[in-house]
């Protein structure tokens, strides 16, 4: 099974794991629409995916504006939701209330309003695929919004397979890779992360968008797969 003549709308596919899952898709054939709120990034975008993609400005914040770009997108066959905040590293005694409340609002509130807004438009067969992390499962200092929020996300996704019935919905859980959401790091630490992360997995590297992006990949094709999250990770959660 590949993804051929079928139509995917990702939001938060101009950069990282969002992008790798657009140009996965288009490569097994598929139609490619890409949404960011950034104009410079979709447009950054069109220029590495293959003629005939759609890239589209959106705030996934703006539910008026989603309502209104499903409108637009019309029937449609894959959902997947990517879109977030720079990684949110911070103990709560040093972050705030709102900081971590805007770092979650992106990426649950963003899926969950894009999905609400979308589900009549997915056709037959088609699905939904969500993202979460594997903060969630093995929390470190400071991941308490982001084990909060990969919690939220995977109850989300098994609610929803239930809800949107015979629609799928399934979520990955990425580890540790090499994207723009570790970008408020400064470098050296950044570096010296994926560092240590590297020695620590059993697979000795970090992981890199392509690697995350075939679980969305095999997420949209497996017809029999829903409810799902997918863990992709270099088996940090072993060690």
């Amino acid at each position: 099974m590949d993804l051929r003549g079928q139509r995917v709308v990702v939001i938060g596919g101009t950069s990282g794991i969002g992008l790798a899952v657009a140009e996965g898709a288009a490569r097994e054939g598929a139609e490619v629409v890409v949404a960011s709120r950034r104009p410079e990034s979709v447009d950054a975008a069109l220029k590495r995916l293959p003629e005939g993609a759609e890239g589209r400005v959106l705030d996934a914040m703006d539910e008026d504006a989603v309502r209104g770009f499903f409108q637009q997108v019309g029937a449609f066959d894959h959902l997947v939701y990517t879109a977030g905040e720079a990684l949110l590293l911070e103990s709560m005694a040093e972050t705030t209330v709102e900081r971590a409340r805007r770092f979650m609002d992106t990426r649950l509130w963003g899926a969950y309003t894009a999905v609400k807004h979308a589900a009549a438009s997915i056709r037959p067969g088609g699905s939904v695929v969500l993202t979460t992390g594997t903060a969630g499962r093995r929390p470190v200092p400071g991941s308490s919004a982001a084990s909060a929020l990969c919690g939220a996300m995977e109850s989300l996704t098994r609610a929803l397979a239930v809800e949107l019935a015979p629609v799928r919905v399934n979520a990955v859980s990425p580890g540790v890779v090499r994207t723009e959401l570790w970008r408020e790091l400064p470098e050296d630490v950044r570096e010296g992360l994926f560092r240590s992360s590297a020695e620590s997995l059993p697979v000795g590297r970090v992981g890199e968008p392509a690697d995350v992006a075939e679980s969305y990949l095999y997420l949209m094709r497996g017809g029999y797969s829903t409810g799902s999250v997918v863990v992709v990770d270099g088996g940090g959660t072993l060690v």
